[in-house]
């Protein structure tokens, strides 16, 4: 009998018949994520799943899908993901650890440059019909000379550090363990605080995992101690950001931008998520600059995280252990 993957959201087409080689496939190939009750009953039956960031494996999930070896995710973040419960029932849960970070530290730099230079307003102009040519309007903020500072270093603050240096910026960061001198200095960086960091910085980017001690990492508070016309720039987690404490220091003109590719409403994993986009943020009258989760939005970025997560499937049902495990199942 042939083995069964799930497949909860679209996947290539030639990718999807890599997987029926070795299994039947129960695909979504519409463009819209499944809901928890599609997901769980296309997986009731599988062996193995490949998931993607909408979706939330829980014990609930797991219960409902007896039959698993491995939830393959394709992302690098699995807060969305109870790790010890799939441990429990002997599921492995795997993760592609290094092909988001690329792809993710140039989307930070893009919405870095599209904030600060205004370049969703300037484009609403000219759409609007009333662009006549240069004027002394739209004045942004320039990067030579700033200081663009990192609350935490992982693979794609070094990656956008090798992005950002470019443009001539003081290049800090904050984080619980320090780096080397040497690397330190090969990507151009000075350690401090995370208090130093948002007190001096222009910019400001939060790369911080999701848990209990950075929900609201960058809350009221935190944002109080912030250089006077900042701009906050999230490619990490959404809820490590206070949206509602955002939109007040965009009011009061603590920060004098937000640009976001990630959002609270995105964290399943939390209970008391919000629904939305917090609606204050959406005024367009706020100097804000937002795209749909896009960090490894590109064809190449896709294609390599999918097959990677493929070829921990088949390692698993082959009856070898994967490679990028974040838990250690209990069999038996």
């Amino acid at each position: 009998m042939r083995p069964k993957v799930a497949i909860t959201n679209w996947i290539h087409p030639d990718l999807l018949e890599e997987v029926r080689e070795f299994a039947d496939a129960a695909a979504n190939q519409s463009r819209e994520a499944l809901t928890a009750r599609a997901a769980a009953e296309a997986a009731a039956d599988a062996d193995a799943v490949i998931a993607f960031m909408p979706d939330r494996v829980d014990a609930a999930f797991l219960d409902a899908c007896p039959r698993l070896k491995i939830v393959a995710g394709a992302l690098k973040g699995c807060d969305n993901f109870d790790a010890e419960a799939c441990a429990a029932r002997g599921v492995w849960l795997t993760v592609v650890p290094d092909l988001l970070s690329a792809p993710t530290a140039e989307l930070l730099a893009t919405l870095f440059l599209g904030l600060t230079r205004n370049v969703r307003r300037g484009d609403e102009l000219v759409r609007s019909g009333k662009f006549a040519g240069w004027r002394p309007v739209l004045y942004g903020a320039s990067a030579g000379g700033k200081r663009f500072g990192f609350l935490g270093m992982g693979a794609v603050g070094r990656e956008a550090a090798k992005r950002l240096g470019a443009f001539g910026m003081k290049l800090v960061y904050s984080d619980l363990k320090r780096m080397a001198p040497d690397e330190e200095k090969s990507l151009g960086l000075e350690f401090c605080s995370p208090d130093e960091l948002v007190n001096s910085c222009d910019f400001v980017a939060p790369l911080l995992p999701l848990n209990a001690s950075t929900l609201h990492f960058i809350d009221a508070a935190r944002l109080s101690k912030f250089k006077r016309g900042a701009y906050l720039i999230n490619v990490g987690r959404g809820s490590t950001v206070d949206e509602e404490a955002v939109a007040d220091a965009l009011e009061s003109g603590i920060l004098a931008g937000y640009a976001a590719d990630v959002f609270e409403m995105e964290d399943w994993a939390r209970e008391d998520r919000p629904r939305g986009v917090a609606p204050r943020l959406l005024n367009p009258e706020l100097n804000t600059l937002f795209t749909p989760h896009l960090g490894s939005a590109t064809d190449e970025a896709r294609r390599a995280i999918t097959k990677a997560a493929i070829a921990e499937v088949r390692r698993v049902l082959s009856g070898r252990p994967p490679l990028n495990a974040v838990n250690s199942p209990r069999f038996g």
